[in-house]
């Protein structure tokens, strides 16, 4: 446990801001969300500060920082997202797309090894019974975009979830954190779903917001031995 923990040390200073933007933004808006510049400013700090530090990481167009490219790809488009649902009235629709293509991305940066279908079916099993829990209050076209962005953020988390082997010598706390980050990603938008379409949940924006940054933050994490893990050809 040495070496993680002196990692952790060591990138500890940069993952300061993203710490302090977190807490600004739960001391000014942590008990609801509101429809103005300065709360979407303040709630895509932390989310900046991420990709400030995945990108103090090193990043350059070789193969080595692929993983590390895409996570920051993904970091951006959720910055799109968090300013479109900002003002979700208009713009949710919007939001959806940005999320589903940063799924994407952190779907692609996990990669296809190891493949493990007993957690892709564990995944699809249960976005289908989400699915259908929730299909009975959508209408239009938004039927069939939150039944693709179940479709992609459970390809994320699957994928997340492969990684993780730990009989087989192939996990690190990096792969843990990825594993976490995407799980909190998923309880976090299944709390929005619940949310908007099915029935209020009882503070739900502090649940939402904390699992989303926390989802950001593990992901994001996965990065500091990601060179490493592509020069090995693990993933």
């Amino acid at each position: 446990m040495t070496k993680p923990l002196t990692v952790l040390k060591s990138v500890g200073p940069k993952l300061v801001p993203f710490f302090k933007t977190v807490a600004i933004y739960f001391v000014l808006f942590g008990d609801e969300e509101r429809s103005s510049i300065f709360f979407c400013i303040v709630k895509l700090l932390p989310i900046i500060s991420l990709i400030l530090f995945v990108l103090m990481h090193g990043m350059n167009l070789s193969e080595y920082y692929r993983y590390s490219r895409r996570i920051l790809i993904g970091l951006v488009l959720s910055c799109f997202g968090d300013a479109f649902l900002v003002w979700k009235k208009t713009y949710f629709e919007a939001g959806i797309i940005m999320f589903a293509l940063a799924q994407l991305q952190y779907a692609r940066a996990f990669g296809w090894r190891p493949f493990n279908p007993y957690a892709g079916t564990v995944f699809a099993v249960l976005s289908g019974v989400i699915f259908y829990h929730l299909q009975t209050s959508l209408e239009g076209i938004l039927m069939y975009m939150v039944g693709g962005y179940l479709v992609l953020i459970s390809i994320m988390g699957w994928r997340a979830v492969a990684r993780v082997r730990f009989f087989d010598d192939l996990w690190t706390w990096t792969k843990l954190s990825s594993c976490a980050g995407a799980i909190c990603f998923m309880i976090s938008d299944l709390t929005i779903a619940v949310d908007k379409f099915v029935r209020p949940v009882p503070f739900a924006h502090p649940i939402i917001m904390v699992t989303y940054y926390a989802a950001q933050f593990g992901i994001s994490l996965s990065v500091v031995d990601s060179p490493l893990e592509e020069l090995m050809n693990v993933d």
